[in-house]
């Protein structure tokens, strides 16, 4: 599990941080995080998808948002059990906590 999450995230954090360092230009001296290279990877993207480049980085987050949501579903189908015990000991917990004890209570006037 360890593993399919680190394949997961891995590609991830990868585009973000070529997205957020391309789109504000800090380059460091690194051509392919420059705004050139970053305005021409979405011209040729949206040419060959047919659509407008500024469309594109919408329908990524589209497309991760809805990944992650898969990963995660996976993940709970997975521990399904250990959330499930989690769960009924935090409402059993919720439901003593409720009213408070003899011990609590104040003894003043």
């Amino acid at each position: 599990m360890k593993w399919f999450l680190i394949f997961w995230a891995g590609p991830i954090v990868f585009l973000a941080g070529w997205y957020w360092l391309s789109y504000y230009d800090m380059n460091f001296g690194i051509f392919m995080l420059s705004r050139q290279v970053h305005d021409l990877t979405f011209q040729i993207y949206g040419k060959v998808l047919g659509i407008p480049p500024e469309t594109i980085p919408p329908l990524v987050v589209r497309a991760i948002a809805v990944d992650s949501l898969v990963v995660f579903a996976i993940i709970g189908l997975r521990r399904r059990k250990a959330i499930a015990a989690w769960w009924r000991a935090r409402q059993a917990s919720k439901s003593s906590d409720a009213l408070p004890s003899k011990d609590s209570l104040s003894s003043a006037p």
